[in-house]
């Protein structure tokens, strides 16, 4: 089929009845919808409006802790064809206030909103009113550079897929700089991730997130990367692990029947492979049988590795001899 073949097929669809029919009432829908949107936006409405707030001004040796950019929000009563006009145009873009004018010289700085309703109805035609404007203030937080670094950790839910457990967390970067007043560094000790939740995972998890954010404090960086590592739990079981007396008086000592004891406990499958008797310690107690002597004594778990749960002793109780030594 050539071109012109094609621009003679249309031609004639134009040019039927059916197609003059259907172009008629085309014509009348679009001219009855804009009569219904000229009527509409003539109408006197109320819309609000987010307004971004920034202070500027702020010296060199001073440091915001607050964010850079606050938001109000603004009510404004006009007609709809100027409430569109604001929407699309640049009369609400950010306003821009001097640090220096709101300063209290104590770390702390007010904008009120009386000062901001001014600032925005010199951007406003003579027929808009603006009916409501919240928050009542704006705050913001400074100071001349009193900082630390503090640790970070993370914050929320994670729970891997069944038989499996987080066994390590790693953190990129591990510690961040705060700036903020005196009083809250010194209350402040580490800062955590936002929330995260996150579940049914067996392989490491990486996550990238924001820092919570913290009223006054500005955190650099404010975003951290975080892995949580996996591991298979398995139950096991140690033997071979020495029981040792305490407090033992000079010249004394203890022998247990059994000398040596098992544990067992819960573990990711990397740690298990890595142990030994020696990294566990578990003890009798001379003073405790000096007070309730008895045939047998009561033996402790004192000391388990990392990464272990549910460490739980073969038994609680053991025949024990204490003996004499020789000096020499």
């Amino acid at each position: 089929m050539t071109i012109r073949s094609v621009w003679r097929a249309i031609w004639e669809f134009l040019f039927t009845k059916t197609s003059k029919e259907i172009l008629l009432f085309l014509f009348f829908l679009a001219l009855s919808a804009t009569f219904w949107l000229s009527l509409t936006l003539n109408e006197t409405y109320e819309r609000e409006f987010a307004v971004p707030i920034s202070v500027v001004g702020v010296p060199k040796n001073a440091v915001l802790t607050s964010d850079e950019v606050d938001t109000v929000r603004v009510t404004i009563r006009d007609k709809g064809i100027i409430l569109v006009a604001y929407q699309f145009g640049d009369a609400l873009r950010r306003i821009e206030l001097p640090f220096r004018n709101y300063t209290h010289n104590n770390g702390t700085g007010v904008i009120p909103a009386s000062e901001i309703q001014k600032r925005i109805y010199q951007r406003l035609g003579s027929t808009s009113k603006i009916n409501a404007i919240k928050p009542e203030k704006i705050e913001f937080y400074y100071n001349y550079g009193s900082k630390k670094q503090v640790p970070v950790r993370w914050s929320g839910r994670v729970i891997p897929e069944e038989l499996y457990f987080v066994s390590r967390v790693t953190y990129d970067p591990d510690s961040v700089t705060i700036f903020a007043s005196d009083e809250k560094l010194d209350s402040i000790s580490m800062v955590y991730t936002e929330q995260l939740n996150y579940a049914n995972f067996r392989d490491t998890l990486t996550v990238e997130c924001n820092l919570a954010k913290l009223k006054g404090v500005k955190t650099v960086p404010d975003r951290v990367r975080v892995k949580f590592y996996t591991d298979v739990l398995t139950e096991e079981r140690i033997s071979g692990i020495p029981i040792v007396g305490i407090n033992m008086p000079e010249g004394k000592a203890l022998r247990t029947f059994p000398a040596k004891i098992s544990v067992s406990f819960v573990a990711g499958v990397s740690v298990y492979r890595n142990l030994k008797p020696e990294d566990f310690t578990v003890i009798v107690d001379y003073d405790e049988i000096r007070r309730n002597p008895s045939e047998k004594c009561r033996v402790y778990l004192k000391n388990v590795p990392s990464g272990i749960s549910k460490a739980k002793l073969e038994t609680n109780m053991v025949d024990y001899l204490i003996e004499s030594q020789d000096p020499e």
